[in-house]
């Protein structure tokens, strides 16, 4: 069966850097697991992996514009220390959720300057072009739930 739209693809991969710096990867006891189509890896990525079977691997490097995208200075933002009056322990390189027009993102505090703390909603890897190494080992058919749902269920997934 070939990777393509509504299918559930599980895959093990390495994401290094173009330096070659390892930044993730999967293990052998919990490889990636998405429905292929809806969005949950990059767009880039799925490009790739469309027609791939079981068994096939790939090395690929993706520019930054086709990863996570170019930093933008609107996320960067300076706010006040008493936004944060309940989090006893703000430091540089704290991370936290903030809803937001865009939905619920994450931002990274960067800069704390007296009252002032800069807090950074990029993702960590925006700006970066990164390179995957991709095994695929198994390719099937979505069940109506996960279709419905919009992601693939298995291991750690917490729907009733």
């Amino acid at each position: 069966m070939q990777v393509a739209k509504d299918k559930v693809v599980t895959a093990k991969y390495v994401l290094k850097s173009v330096e070659g710096q390892v930044l993730d990867a999967s293990s052998d006891d919990q490889p990636m697991t998405y429905l292929h189509g809806s969005g949950e890896i990059l767009k880039g990525l799925e490009t790739v992996l469309e027609g791939k079977v079981a068994g096939d691997q790939c090395s690929i490097t993706l520019k930054a514009d086709d990863a996570y995208g170019q930093p933008t200075e609107d996320l960067v933002q300076v706010v006040e220390k008493e936004m944060f009056s309940d989090m006893d322990d703000l430091a540089v390189g704290t991370v936290f959720h903030a809803e937001t027009e865009e939905g619920v993102l994450e931002y990274e505090v960067v800069k704390i300057d007296g009252e002032k703390v800069t807090i950074d909603g990029n993702h960590p890897l925006a700006g970066e072009d990164l390179s995957f190494e991709i095994e695929i080992t198994e390719v099937r058919d979505a069940t109506s739930e996960e279709l419905e749902h919009g992601h693939a269920h298995g291991e750690g997934c917490d729907h009733d």
